[in-house]
């Protein structure tokens, strides 16, 4: 397993942050972002923030990773993310969203998008693959170990 860094240096121009936001489905709440998840009140939620801005899959149009934290909504992973494209139109696209910690590999599918694994808790992750219209299952991997997941796994 090669990991791809994406964690681009640029942030989101203040005109497009809202509009990825609002693709992802967040309002804006004050100075924070807040998707459905109701736990906004708790020590161990962190608002909405886009943690990756850049060319994710080279198609020369910005991605965004978006993350909020919390454990009361999203489990001992405690993270959900947001992976969005800027479509040709100018508008935002949700290509995935799950819980979990994103991690890019550099093998990629369709599109050039990259192969994502969705970590957290345990030792064996599922492996997703972009086909040309969604991120499907493509494999479980631990430390670039191929691995049978756990029952009821993903």
């Amino acid at each position: 397993m090669i990991v791809l860094a994406v964690l681009i240096g640029a942030a989101a121009p203040a005109a497009e942050q809202a509009a990825i936001f609002h693709a992802a489905g967040f309002r804006k709440a004050g100075d924070a972002w807040h998707s459905d998840c109701t736990d906004s009140g708790s020590r161990s939620y962190q608002a909405g923030a886009i943690q990756t801005y850049g060319d994710i899959n080279h198609d020369g149009r910005p991605d965004a990773v978006i993350t909020e934290g919390s454990t009361n909504c999203y489990g001992d992973t405690g993270t959900r993310f947001w992976l969005l494209s800027k479509q040709p139109d100018g508008r935002w696209k949700v290509m995935i969203s799950e819980v979990g910690i994103p991690e890019f590999y550099k093998n990629r599918g369709r599109a050039g998008w990259p192969n994502l694994s969705i970590g957290g808790p345990g030792f064996c992750f599922p492996v997703y693959r972009w086909n040309g219209r969604t991120y499907e299952l493509y494999t479980f991997e631990y430390q670039g170990t191929r691995c049978k997941p756990p029952e009821g796994a993903r």
